[in-house]
């Protein structure tokens, strides 16, 4: 189990320490795959301890501070772990800035060392990308928004990354918000219908419709809709679908989109852009571990 420190941690950042930790005993086992961390265990004398600092070796945005902490304490030796935060998730970092500084047993540190390298970066791009997305809009009032196009088991993760590069969730699930999209309007004969179908079956809940022509966006208008999504829409469709929608609904940009028409998308009006790319194609952040040990590893101030 998680100690209630990290679990703090994490429920403050709007995660659920057990499904964090459901996450990283999966990647832990995954690596040690039944055995023990073989190289480790040979080169390690039992019982020592090493501080290592989690450096960034790129400019961007970290995310997931909290959760290499969970990984570290998955592996240490119980209450053998001590750390100091040097950054805080959303803070810009340069080149050899330190991320977190943690001081554990060597063989338990060096399990844990890939399992939290690989969340840590791969959350820290996630954020990274999210940013350059958002100072692309700047000024514009259009928001980010992120899409369900995660890794399985790793939504949450991600879309709190999300988060931390100044972006917006859409919804989480499949159950927590409604969304009508070009299958279910085929299945359902129209967008009219299938809109009728939705808001009829689950009048409370959110929902979101998409539409890919003015007729469309009109048929959903006058039945109401509160949220649009304009599917693949150029510049000059979306200045006319924020005129004829006046108000009466949020609209949201989707497809096509790329950060070099991103603020010309967003000046059109519009209130979000959908961008699939946060979690599905942002590259990692280069972060690594250095690892000190022995006499400098028992110096360290604070441990």
């Amino acid at each position: 189990m998680l100690s209630s420190t990290v679990s703090a941690l994490l429920r403050s950042a709007g995660l659920d320490p057990g499904s964090v930790e459901t996450v990283v005993r999966t990647a832990i086992a995954e690596d040690l795959a039944g055995g023990t961390d073989v190289t480790s265990e040979a080169t390690v004398p039992a019982g020592q301890l090493s501080v290592g600092d989690f450096v960034a070796r790129k400019p961007g945005v970290v995310a997931g501070i909290p959760v290499a902490l969970a990984v570290l304490e998955s592996t240490a030796t119980s209450g053998s772990l001590r750390w100091r935060e040097r950054s805080t998730d959303g803070d810009r970092v340069e080149p050899s800035d330190v991320l977190l500084t943690a001081r554990m047993d060597t063989r338990a540190f060096l399990t844990a060392e890939r399992t939290a390298l690989n969340l840590l970066g791969h959350l820290s791009g996630i954020a990274t990308l999210t940013r350059e997305w958002v100072d692309a809009v700047a000024g514009t009032g259009a928001q980010i928004r992120d899409t369900r196009k995660t890794t399985p088991g790793l939504r949450a993760l991600e879309k709190y990354a999300v988060r931390c590069g100044g972006g917006t969730n859409h919804r989480m699930s499949l159950s927590d918000a409604a969304l009508v999209k070009d299958n279910h309007v085929i299945a359902a004969g129209g967008v009219g219908a299938a809109f009728d179908a939705v808001r009829s079956r689950w009048p409370e809940l959110r929902l979101e419709v998409e539409v890919d022509s003015l007729d469309e966006l009109r048929e959903v208008l006058a039945r109401g809709a509160e949220l649009v999504l304009l599917d693949n829409f150029d510049i000059a469709g979306l200045r006319e679908a924020v005129a004829l929608t006046d108000g009466r609904a949020r609209l949201e940009a989707s497809g096509g989109l790329s950060l070099e028409v991103a603020h010309d998308v967003a000046a059109t009006g519009v209130d979000y852009l959908a961008v699939g790319a946060l979690t599905h194609s942002a590259a990692a952040l280069d972060v690594a571990l250095d690892l000190r040990s022995g006499v400098e590893a028992s110096r360290e101030e604070g441990f």
